[in-house]
């Protein structure tokens, strides 16, 4: 069997600073450190966090009054900071910078008199915490099918932003649609798509031009390891996503002769690693490890100065 691992893949730049954010607090305040939602969709590295001392909840009003609570990576609404606020919270924000940035968009268009539609996939935690940002002028849109049922307030003042987790051709045909539906609308800029998820599903194409079967290392929540998956099948690829090796399927291994394998933005390397070791122990025959892909991310983002030595 050949194994064919995609380069990159795993950790983006988002997801390291939010852990590194967490793990400093948890080092540096002596109280409870508290943490708002999964700090990033992976059940492993909410484990670790917990095992640590980190304390996960799902609302404001869930830490004690006078805590210190660590948004996530995902980002919250102004509701959520209103209510941290209410509950004289100490708050730490781990918001990925690329989703503060389309946060902030929301904000300019807004002020500019806009209605915003946002392309995102619904009940996702990004999508709620940039929905949030100003509710009343929000329309979402998953589809070409939505786009056409939008009522606007005036199509001449719209705007439009996009989940960060989604790739151009995530989001091609909606685009696409919305402009020829309101020939006015402000599109959204080409650096608000998260550099990593494109990265990550352009290297994904790569393998499918040679693999009969990729393997999708990320958690049932990730949107963009969800998407990941996508990409492969719509490539005429078999594709399945998978938290760890013990996921994997002997049945999906009969017929396989190259397997991809890669993983999304939140998934520690170990667990890539023990998908190739249960894939390299299932091969009789004799097998090798390739990477593909030679795309270099050294993208970082500074930390916020409650954890900062510098600050």
């Amino acid at each position: 069997m050949k194994v064919l691992l995609a380069s990159p893949r795993g950790f983006c730049a988002g997801v390291d600073r939010a852990i590194e954010i967490v793990e400093r607090a948890l080092d540096r305040f002596e109280e409870p450190v508290y943490v708002r939602h999964e700090i990033v969709h992976n059940r492993h590295v909410v484990d670790t966090l917990r095992r640590q001392g980190a304390i996960f909840v799902e609302e404001p009003e869930d830490a004690p009054a006078g805590a210190r609570l660590i948004y996530s990576a995902h980002g919250v609404s102004k509701a959520v900071r209103t209510a941290a606020a209410a509950a004289k919270l100490l708050p730490i924000d781990a918001t990925c910078p690329l989703v503060t940035k389309v946060h902030n968009e929301v904000k300019r268009l807004v002020g500019e008199g806009c209605q915003i539609v946002m392309i995102g996939h619904s009940g996702h935690v990004e999508v709620e915490g940039t929905m949030g940002q100003a509710p009343e002028h929000m329309l979402l849109v998953e589809t070409v099918d939505d786009v056409e049922q939008l009522e606007v307030r005036d199509p001449d003042r719209l705007g439009c932003v996009t989940q960060t987790t989604l790739s151009v051709d995530d989001t091609r045909d909606v685009i696409q649609a919305l402009t020829a539906r309101f020939p006015n609308i402000v599109l959204p800029k080409g650096d608000d798509i998260c550099y990593a998820t494109q990265n990550r599903q352009d290297a994904v194409k790569q393998l499918t031009s040679e693999a009969d079967l990729v393997l999708v290392v990320g958690a049932p929540a990730s949107s963009n390891s969800n998407r990941l998956v996508e990409v492969a099948a719509k490539r005429g690829v078999a594709s399945h996503l998978i938290q760890n090796a013990e996921d994997i399927e002997p049945s999906w291994l009969e017929s396989a002769n190259c397997v991809g394998v890669t993983a999304g933005a939140s998934t520690p390397e170990f667990l890539v690693d023990q998908v190739v070791a249960h894939l390299l122990a299932a091969s009789s025959e004799g097998s090798q490890v390739v990477t593909v892909g030679d795309v270099e991310e050294h993208v970082t983002f500074k930390l916020p100065p409650e954890v900062r030595t510098d600050a």
